[in-house]
This record gives structure tokens, sequence and C-alpha cells, in this order.
């Protein structure tokens, strides 16, 4: 057999593997929207629980922190696990664990319990993320932004849905209205499992092409790349600790400033998210052309103005400024997460799930921290503090343009 008819085979095997399976991105971003839909309920049904259970701003903050931290300690692990023993049928096995938190959410008879119940929703969410990244990275055809952006669509959405479905469903039916949900963690399942066919098929697909296929890679320094990681992670903080601050407690802000119902409030909430929708679909597509640092620098700095205005503004006001941080702050997750996977490739797993984990584990950590302080100032208070939380986007300027460097290095 010739070298030439070996070859054949393989370059075919590449040019599928390169292509952008669409099918595939947009089922995976509706299997993330039904799964942080269902993530979504937990913060939506604290004004249900805090006065069914006499719960203080503090137990929230720690139910948001039990939630967060089961999201996040074990998504690194699961990525590092997956890079080397891919596991296809771990998504669907994951969302078994969101459908069983959810029964025991819906039936929770007191503060323990929701802890529990919490922590299982946060178990399911630790094995989909970084797994469901990589999916979305194995369909991108090499439009990781883009890829990305579709995924991170997917997640928003639902994030938004979340607080809408609660206010028709959870407030008027109190909190065994949770169980309705469980219909959808079941529909994830199935669907989780036709992806996990086709992400066993790409495995396979990817491995024959990795023969053909010459990576230009960076040319830093580990040095140089853990400190870019570092500032980026540092980055996640400054943009999680600030929207764990509208997600969890924007409700109550709106309750004690505006004197607006609980439903009210949470149609307002879902203004914000889905601004944070649409946000997001536009970061990965322009972190493609025009480069990531530049979207990254703009998402977060650039949100700055308008979240240093927010707390002072009318309710008509509030509306439109929280729709403009929305968008503008939403755009940066795509850019950053693909930037990571750039500076350590062969890593996706391992990115996803630090960044994920990292992105959950501050938003428990604010939603904790800013819960003890609104106890003791008022709700506020918080948002005047957390308004200058994005001036810290001015790090970006740190960050290697690694574009630039891998377009020099496949020149040459």
């Amino acid at each position: 057999m010739t070298n030439n008819s070996v070859t054949k085979p393989l370059e075919k095997t590449k040019t599928i593997a390169e292509q952008t399976v669409y099918s595939i991105l947009f089922t995976i971003s509706l299997s993330h929207l039904l799964n942080d839909m269902l993530q979504s309920l937990i913060p939506s049904i604290y004004p249900v629980v805090k006065t069914k259970y006499n719960l203080s701003f503090g137990d929230i903050g720690l139910i948001t922190l039990v939630f967060q931290l089961s999201a996040s300690l074990l998504q690194p692990f699961v990525g590092i696990y997956t890079d080397k023993r891919p596991k296809p049928y771990s998504l669907s096995i994951g969302m078994g664990f969101t459908l069983l938190g959810l029964i025991c959410l819906a039936f929770a008879s007191g503060f323990y319990w929701l802890l529990l119940s919490v922590c299982f929703i946060g178990i399911g969410s630790s094995v989909f993320h970084p797994e469901s990244s990589r999916v979305a990275y194995l369909a991108s055809g090499g439009k990781r932004g883009l890829a990305q952006s579709i995924f991170q669509l997917g997640g928003n959405a639902g994030s938004a849905l979340g607080p809408l479905l609660a206010a028709l469903i959870i407030v008027p039916f109190g909190q065994t209205g949770v169980l309705w949900f469980s219909l959808a963690a079941l529909l994830a399942i199935i669907i989780l499992i036709y992806i996990g066919k086709w992400y066993k098929g790409a495995m396979i697909r990817t491995s024959k092409a990795a023969k053909v296929v010459q990576h230009n890679h960076h040319s830093l320094s580990a040095k140089k790349v853990t400190l870019s990681v570092i500032i980026l992670l540092i980055l996640i903080f400054s943009k999680f600790f600030y929207l764990s601050s509208i997600t969890g407690y924007y409700t109550f802000f709106l309750i004690d400033k505006f004197h607006l119902s609980v439903q009210g409030s949470q149609f307002h909430l879902f203004i914000f998210l889905a601004a944070v929708a649409a946000g997001t679909l536009a970061g990965g597509p322009l972190g493609d052309r025009f480069g990531r640092k530049y979207i990254i620098w703009i998402s977060i700095l650039g949100a700055a103005p308008f979240t240093m205005m927010l707390p002072y503004a009318n309710l008509f006001w509030t509306s439109v400024l929280s729709v403009i941080i929305g968008v503008i702050i939403s755009s940066a997750f795509s850019a950053i997460l693909v930037y990571a996977q750039e500076l350590m490739p062969g890593k996706v797993g391992m990115i996803a799930g630090l960044f994920f984990g990292f992105a959950f584990g501050m938003g428990g950590l604010g939603s904790a921290v800013l819960g003890r302080l609104a106890d003791s100032t008022s709700i506020n208070y918080i948002f005047q503090l957390c308004a200058y939380l994005p001036l810290i986007g001015i790090l970006t300027m740190f960050l290697p343009n690694i574009e630039g460097k891998k377009k020099k290095s496949a020149s040459v």
C-alpha cells in the first residue's frame, strides 16, 4: 500500500473533522439551555423559601455557596480526567444528578434539605460543563469563538428563562412547582444520549485527523502562560462576582428600592438575563474576527461606566442600564475561554472545567459575601460597591496577543 493511498483517507477524515457541525452546536446549546434553566431556578426560588423558612440573606448566600462550590470544585478534575479518557455518555449521567436534585428541592422540608438539593444540582453541572464545552470544540470546525458563543447562548438563554418560568410557575404554585421542571431534565437526558453517540464518533475521527493536522501554537514561555491564565482568572472573578450581585440580589434590590412585587422583580431579572444571552452570541464571532484580547478588554472594562450609574438610577433607567451592562459584560466569557484554550492547546476539558468551575465558585463566594454584607448594611450598598469591579478589566493590557504570535509562527 502506497503512502498516497494511506494519506487520502486521512485527508478526507481531516476535512470532515474540520467542518463546523451546526446541528450538534445548536443541539448542545439546547441542552445547555435546559441545564442552566434548571440551575437558575435556585436563585429564582429564593424569595419563596426565604419567606417560607424565615431565612436571612446570609442563609440565602450559604445556599448559593453550597450550590456553586458543588458546581465548581469538581469541574477541573472532571476536565483533566476526560482530557485523557473522554466519556461520551457522562453528560446524560450528570443530568441524572440534576434530576435527583430537582425532586429533592421540590419536597425539601427545611434549610438543610435545601442545601442537599442544590448540591445534587451542582454536581450535575460540574459534569455537564467541561464535557459539553468539549463537544462544542469538536463541532466548531475551527470557528471556536462562534462555537462557544452558540454554546453559551443556550446557557444564558436558559438562565434568562428560569426566572420567567419561576414567576409563572413557582410563585403561584409554591415550592412543589419545581417538580414540573423535572420534565425538562428528562428531555435533556434524552438529548444528551443522542449527543453522546455523536461525541463518540467524533473522537474517533479527531484522533485520525490528528495524524495529518498541524497546529500553529504560540511560542510563549510557561511562565508567561501561567501569568496570562492568572490574569484571565482575575477577570473571571470581576465578571462573575459582579454578576452574582445581579442574579442573587437584583430582585431584592428592585423590591427594596422601587417596591415591586416578587413577580414584577422576576420579570426585570429576566430582562437583564435576556440581555446577557444576546451579548453572549456576539462575543465569540467578534473575537474570531478582531482578536479575543480586544473583546475581553471592551467587555470587562467597558461595562464600568454603566455599572457605576445603575445604583443611582430610577426604575426606567435601571432597566435600560441593566440591558446595556448585560450585553457588554456577557461578551467576555466565550472570548476568555477560547483564549485560554489557545494558551494551553490540548487541554480543552481542563480549561473548560477550570474556568467554568472558577466562574461558579466566584459566583457562590460573591453571593455568600454579599449576603452577609447586605444583612449588615443594605442591598443598595452592595450594588454601589460592586459597581467598581469591572475596573479590574484594565489588567487585560498585560495579556499577550497570541493571535498575532500564531500568525507570525505560521508564516515562518
